[in-house]
């Protein structure tokens, strides 16, 4: 059973980062929306508010409940949370570190959510673009950790991770620059 229970984890993860993933798109294209002729804008928005609600609720928010659910179950019937005070299961911690953090993510997605529904646009669509990344970053961290376990040196994890951020904030700048062009 336990097997089967680690394998649906896994399952709810994916589909839950699918949605992660994607949800932040929705949010940049519906704020870009926003400088279209008025009929134009209008119905975009009104599809990015269909879709965004159908990810949201319907993948995005199961997900993330059905991943905790199986992920602790998965953590207790495998004894893993014994690990947590062993130096040899610090991995463990830090990656339940990374997947608090993940869920704060989600939240702030949620945040971002409610206020475009309501036609509140706060952030440019080159900072949801950035924001875009956090998940990439999370879910980097949290599959190495993972995978890797106690194999890993802390700070060539940490640099391997700030190296790999400041990857993907430069791609974000020469993507910018060339949509100016």
């Amino acid at each position: 059973m336990y097997t089967y229970i680690k394998a649906l984890h896994i399952v709810f993860v994916i589909t839950w980062f699918a949605g992660l993933f994607y949800f932040p798109r929705l949010f940049i294209y519906n704020t870009e929306a926003n400088d279209k002729p008025q009929a134009v804008k209008e119905a975009l928005q009104a599809q990015f508010r269909i879709m965004m609600k159908r990810l949201w609720y319907g993948i995005t928010w199961p997900s993330a409940i059905l991943t905790l659910i199986f992920g602790l179950t998965v953590m207790f019937n495998g004894g893993w949370e014994k690990l947590l005070t062993d130096p040899a299961g610090r991995w463990l911690l830090i990656k339940l570190i990374f997947v608090v953090l993940l869920y704060v993510y989600h939240l702030t997605l949620h945040q971002i959510f409610k206020q475009q529904i309501n036609d509140q646009f706060k952030y440019s669509s080159q900072q949801l673009r950035v924001w875009n990344e956090v998940a990439t970053i999370l879910l980097i961290a949290i599959v190495m950790l993972a995978t890797v376990k106690e194999s890993i040196s802390f700070v060539w994890g940490i640099v391997g991770l700030l190296l790999f951020i400041g990857i993907l904030m430069s791609a974000i700048k020469i993507y910018k620059k060339l949509r100016k062009d």
